[in-house]
C-alpha cells in the first residue's frame, strides 16, 4: 500500500449535491490532494448519484445493491489504497487546511500503527468520536473493522469500545484533534435539512446488535494488545452472539448491567456511560420518554 496515502469511505445515497458540497470542501483544505483517495458507495437504484466525480480528486465510485452500513464500508474498504482509513459522511466538510497533514503525523507517531484518531466535528466535539480514523494495519489486525451487521449505526461506538478496552489495559491509543475540524452539518444542530436518507434510518434497530457483538470486541482489542507487546496476535473471533434483547425494562437492566457495568475489562466511566445510554435508548425506543438524543 501507500504510506501516508489517506483514503475516505464515503457511502451515499441520494444526496449527490452533498456530496459535491464534501468535495469541494476536501480540495479547497487538503494539501497533498495526490496523496488522497475518496472511496464511494452509491446504490444501483440511486442513478443520479452514478455520475459523481471530480477533476482533480481521485474519486473511486462503486456501484452496488442497496446494503448495510458496515457493508457499504467494508466493500470501500476492499477498493481502498490508503494506509490511512477514515470514515466520511456526506453530511460533513472538512474546515481545517492541512487536515491531511495532522493524520499522517499522528500515523507516524505511533509505530506499531494501532490508534484511533479523529476530529472536532463542531456537534458532538470530544464527546464523540464521531469520523473515526484507524490505520489499514489496525484494519487488518480487527479483520472486520466496521461488522457488515450493523445497519445504520455504532460503527464509531464499536471502534471507541475496543481502544476503551486498550486505555484500561494501560495502552491510551485515541488521539482527539480538537483543532482539525471535519464539520457535522446535522439536521439536528439546524445544519441540513431532514432529508429522506435521514427518514430512511431506524435508530434503535442496531442496539441488539451492538450488545451481541461485545465478544469480538473483547477479542479485537486482544490482538491488539498482543501486537503492542509485541506478540503474535493470534485468531480473531468474528462470530457474534445471538442478538441481545431484553422483553421488559426490568430485563433490559439485568442484561445491560451484565454486558456493560459488570464488565471490568472496561473503564468504569465507559461502562456506566454504555448502562445509562442503553437503558435509555430501550425506553425511548418504546416511546416512554420521547426520542432520546445521544
Amino acid at each position: 500500500m501507500n504510506s501516508g496515502f489517506i483514503s475516505l469511505l464515503l457511502p451515499t445515497r441520494g444526496r449527490p449535491q452533498l456530496v459535491e458540497r464534501l468535495f469541494k470542501s476536501i480540495r479547497e483544505t487538503t494539501h497533498q490532494l495526490d496523496r488522497i483517495e475518496v472511496v464511494l458507495y452509491v446504490d444501483e437504484d440511486d442513478a443520479p448519484s452514478h455520475c459523481l466525480a471530480d477533476e482533480v480528486l481521485q474519486v473511486v465510485r462503486i456501484v452496488g445493491p442497496p446494503d448495510t452500513m458496515g457493508a457499504y464500508n467494508t466493500k470501500c474498504l476492499e477498493r481502498a489504497r490508503g494506509d490511512i482509513i477514515m470514515l466520511a459522511n456526506d453530511d460533513m466538510v472538512m474546515r481545517t487546511g492541512g487536515w491531511d497533514d495532522r493524520l499522517r503525523q499522528v500515523d507516524l507517531e505511533f509505530a506499531d500503527k494501532i490508534y484511533l484518531a479523529y476530529g472536532n466535528d463542531l456537534f458532538k466535539n470530544r464527546a464523540w468520536c464521531t469520523f473515526p480514523v484507524l490505520s489499514r494495519r489496525t484494519c487488518e489486525l480487527l479483520a472486520e473493522p466496521y461488522p457488515p451487521v450493523y445497519r445504520g449505526a455504532f460503527i464509531d461506538s464499536h471502534l471507541v469500545d475496543i481502544f476503551q478496552r486498550l486505555q484500561k489495559a494501560g495502552e491510551p491509543r485515541i488521539r482527539y484533534l480538537p483543532d482539525v475540524i471535519f464539520e457535522h452539518l446535522h439536521y439536528r444542530v439546524g445544519k441540513g435539512a431532514f432529508d429522506e436518507t435521514y427518514q430512511r434510518r431506524d435508530r434503535f434497530k442496531d442496539d441488539p446488535t451492538f450488545v451481541s457483538l461485545a465478544g469480538t470486541r473483547k477479542s479485537g482489542a486482544r490482538r491488539l494488545l498482543r501486537v503492542i507487546h509485541g506478540e503474535s496476535p493470534g485468531a480473531s473471533d468474528l462470530t457474534p452472539s445471538n442478538p441481545c434483547t431484553a422483553e421488559s425494562i426490568a430485563g433490559a437492566v439485568i442484561l445491560y448491567t451484565r454486558i456493560f457495568l459488570l464488565d471490568k475489562d472496561l473503564p468504569i466511566r465507559w461502562r456506566a456511560f454504555l448502562w445509562y445510554w442503553f437503558v435509555g435508548r430501550y425506553v425511548a425506543a418504546r416511546g416512554w420518554l420521547g426520542p432520546l438524543r445521544r
